[in-house]
């Protein structure tokens, strides 16, 4: 893998984990189309660290908050969150990870998150609740789909954005628990691994490639953030909903027609 290719990747990634059309959905399309589907999870992830760092960026006052009073009311909702996608991830992890090699359900994937985007978008009743008003419940509701997004193409700021909708959580406030929420996942999952490349289950990447990647990756993640919540503020999904419908359209007519 070239700097170009890292950096596109980076670029990818950036903007479609805060955006709700699957990070990890594009970073297989884009891996296919430069034929480095042998860099699998691993890329994925240390990918992954450049939008952590973007989101500690943004919200490290938040943080700081939290990390000086992990068992307020807002960490324990995040612990509750966090809880699905941790016990969804390590109980099935094998099974995701053989999934996401293959890619045979990425278009089903996609399509399956632009109809939950429309659906949470189009619910009658508006959200009303900010952050004080999330209870125990929506956090582990939220978390659950947080955990169902282990899946390659299954958005997930699209649906734990669209579980706060659900739960009557307004726009904004969704966005900002979403984007909290995936720290601890994304934190976990560079941690993990990182274990294992340690023990050697994982093919090295070159080093100036990677640090291209992971640079690029915070800086388009910075951006994606701001403009997701610009968003969410006086917009709507549905024109995310509209584009994973007709990417996962477009995916499956070429797996039938044997291009993909």
């Amino acid at each position: 893998m070239n700097w170009l290719e890292a950096a596109i990747l980076g670029a990818i990634q950036g903007l479609t984990e805060f955006l709700p059309v699957s990070s990890t959905g594009h970073l297989f399309l884009g891996r296919h189309f430069f034929g480095l589907d042998e860099a699998g999870l691993f890329l994925d992830t240390m990918l992954h660290l450049g939008t952590l760092i973007a989101l500690i960026v943004i919200y490290w006052t938040d943080l700081l908050a939290i990390a000086r009073k992990p068992l307020g009311s807002l960490g324990i909702l995040l612990i509750i969150g966090t809880l699905p996608a941790i016990v969804i991830g390590l109980t099935f992890r094998d099974f995701f990870e053989e999934i996401s090699k293959t890619g045979v359900t990425i278009g089903w994937e996609f399509i399956a998150t632009g109809l939950i985007l429309w659906y949470s978008d189009n619910l009658k009743e508006k959200g009303f609740k900010k952050v004080n008003d999330i209870s125990y419940a929506d956090a582990l509701f939220i978390g659950t789909f947080q955990g169902l997004a282990i899946l390659p193409a299954i958005s997930r700021s699209g649906l734990t954005i669209a579980a706060a909708l659900i739960r009557k959580v307004n726009k904004e406030t969704a966005a900002y628990f979403s984007f909290l929420l995936s720290i601890p996942a994304i934190a976990g999952a560079v941690l993990l691994q990182s274990f294992e490349l340690f023990e050697g289950q994982r093919e090295l990447i070159p080093l100036s490639s990677l640090l291209i990647g992971t640079v690029m990756s915070g800086i388009f993640g910075y951006l994606a953030i701001k403009w997701m919540i610009s968003i969410l503020k006086r917009g709507s999904l549905k024109v995310f909903s509209v584009y994973v419908l007709l990417l996962g359209a477009i995916v499956l007519i070429a797996q039938l027609t044997g291009y993909f």
